[in-house]
């Protein structure tokens, strides 16, 4: 058990191959849900959520509950003693005392990094600023290898906000591991992907990158259409937000151009870049890949925890 009392920051944590087995075990959860409903009898789940999250969180709360565990936290620094001014340290020493395994979410990036410095039980990173969120690619991960067979001769498209979308920086890294894989980067100049990530994924795995601001130039050619939305909570003033949040809508008329296997993904929550027309589209698996997600999650505590 080789993730066993392990931490979970950034996607680069785990080898392709303990990857692999996440994913794998998710999937046999998924298709096998009673056969792991108590292995997690007596282990207790400390959610420390000092940002809003709706999936994330209730994802988490979800897995634990389905392997029969326990769930205990917060889902607003405002209702915890942070809101007095404790440090993460603090908090951290007391909470792992109380609870097996912790996700934490922050604004910060870095929190969940320096949480893990004073943790004794496994810390997982659900999301930190506009950093990593290293779950959210687990669930990507899952979903592709369920729909497509394969996480591999892939061209995939992510499209919105890519400056601050840690879900797309997050993918975007672990992606790249993975054999010939080809990326297109749709955003609004604005928004572009941070240079140094770029440079990154090029220098370290040679992978090709388009940046352009048309998605209907490259749909035809694409596997994965990786939608986000503009976050408006990344931004510092209300007007550069309205000017850009409309820029990329997905409908229906704009998909006749598309692969008949082409796999539409969302992190969620959706705004308007999706219309509610690509819903009943058999394309679109956002509303199953926030399913898959909670499986993933299964599967990632139960193996940080020793008991799968």
């Amino acid at each position: 058990m080789p993730l066993i009392n392990r931490h979970l920051i950034d996607p680069n944590d785990l080898t392709l191959e303990e990857l692999q087995q996440i994913i794998e075990l998710g999937l046999k959860m998924y298709n096998q849900p009673k056969a792991y409903s108590e292995i997690c009898k007596g282990k207790i789940l400390g959610t420390l959520f000092y940002e809003p999250s709706t999936r994330t969180r209730l994802s988490f709360e979800s897995a634990m509950l389905k392997m029969g565990g326990t769930v205990l936290g917060f889902s607003d620094a405002n209702t915890s003693s942070a809101k007095k001014g404790e440090s993460i340290a603090d908090t951290i020493r007391v909470l792992d005392d109380y609870a097996d395994i912790l996700v934490m979410r922050h604004p910060r990036e870095g929190a969940p990094l320096l949480a893990s410095q004073f943790s004794t039980v496994p810390v997982i990173n659900g999301g930190d600023g506009g950093h990593q969120h290293p779950t959210q690619t687990l669930t990507d991960l899952i979903t592709i290898q369920n729909y497509r067979g394969s996480i591999s001769n892939l061209k995939v498209a992510f499209c919105g906000d890519l400056l601050f979308g840690r879900t797309v920086h997050s993918l975007l890294k672990t992606l790249s591991r993975f054999e010939n894989i080809s990326f297109v980067l749709v955003s609004p100049s604005e928004l572009k992907i941070p240079c140094h990530l770029k440079e990154e994924i090029q220098q370290e795995y040679n992978v090709e990158i388009i940046e352009t601001t048309s998605l209907e130039e490259h749909l035809p050619e694409i596997d994965i259409l990786y939608m986000t939305r503009i976050q408006k909570e990344r931004f510092f003033n209300e007007e550069d937000y309205v000017k850009l949040k409309d820029c990329y809508i997905l409908n229906q008329a704009k998909l006749k151009h598309a692969k008949d296997n082409l796999l539409i993904l969302h992190p969620l929550p959706r705004v308007n870049e999706i219309s509610y027309d690509v819903d009943d589209d058999p394309r679109a698996k956002y509303f199953e890949q926030a399913k898959l997600g909670v499986y993933v999650r299964m599967a990632l505590m139960a193996m940080l925890l020793g008991v799968a």
